[in-house]
């Protein structure tokens, strides 16, 4: 299978400000990022890359930072072994451990869950997966039904199904992320979560206890809609995948006239995520 290998070099960018314009780039179809000196490369399908969809991206953070790219065809490579080389195990609040198939099991945690990534986005490194996980461990989850949109490995789904939802629904409109969805919920254990490729379109048509959603703010503001129409009165909904300001604000009035109220947020670094509740 060929792929692009788009080579992005920086004279000067935040940390904030490359994870943003990844996350912009997994949305055009880029599926797995390996950090180089004073830049990093990008990975797309041969058959689905645009330079022009590329441009459009890099054109909304014009004036941010000076960037510039060279695209190169090369042949597949070998994706897992590439995460391998960097996945270490992760520890969340002393009470999660998150690990890959090839480490060992660590059984004095509470909750333990076993992550094949692949190239699906979610081993809990990241921040927003990170305050999606702290929050889920704070919340009483058992016999909920959850929605987790934009899962990417289940890993939100999962863990909440080791504290005891009683059903659970996965869905991301990437087919690696929902194959892995799949096979981590296997991994796990878990056979009371399904699976579903797609976007809101393909939300089912049922009430849910509580809404998992750590994508980005447009995709957020533009299917809050939807969630409302699915999230039970009293139900909860944690947001991830956004900054503090301008997009916290902006969560906030998107939501209001569903009466969906903000609760509380968590910050770490540039990234927030954020407790909303239906009244």
């Amino acid at each position: 299978m060929k792929y692009i290998q788009v080579t992005f070099s920086f004279k000067a960018i935040e940390e904030y400000q490359q994870d943003l314009l990844i996350a912009e780039l997994a949305d055009i179809g880029f599926n797995t990022f390996e950090d180089i000196e004073n830049g990093f490369l990008a990975f797309i399908d041969f058959n689905t890359y645009s330079e022009e969809n590329l441009k459009n991206v890099l054109d909304q953070f014009e004036g941010e930072f000076d960037c510039s790219f060279v695209a190169s065809e090369i042949e597949g490579k070998n994706w897992n072994e590439e995460w391998e080389k960097n996945f270490e195990p992760l520890i969340i609040d002393d009470q999660c451990y998150v690990r890959a198939t090839f480490h060992e099991a660590q059984p004095q945690y509470k909750y333990e869950i076993i992550i094949d990534p692949k190239m699906a986005f979610g081993t809990g490194h990241h921040q927003t997966t990170t305050m999606m996980m702290q929050y889920i461990m704070a919340t009483d989850v058992k016999d909920k039904e959850i929605l987790d949109m934009g899962c990417g490995t289940a890993i939100l789904a999962i863990l909440a199904a080791k504290k005891g939802a009683s059903k659970l629904v996965a869905i991301d409109y990437d087919e690696v992320c929902y194959l892995s969805s799949l096979e981590n919920a296997a991994l796990n254990g878990i056979d009371n979560m399904e699976a579903i490729c797609g976007g809101k379109e393909v939300i089912p048509a049922v009430e849910f206890d509580m809404i998992l959603a750590n994508i980005n703010r447009n995709i957020l503001l533009d299917q809050i809609p939807t969630y409302a129409n699915v999230l039970k009165a009293g139900g909860s909904i944690f947001f991830s995948g956004f900054y503090e300001s301008p997009d916290l604000d902006m969560i906030k009035e998107a939501c209001e006239p569903f009466g969906i109220r903000y609760v509380d947020h968590k910050k770490i670094g540039e990234w927030v995520a954020a407790n909303f509740k239906k009244d």
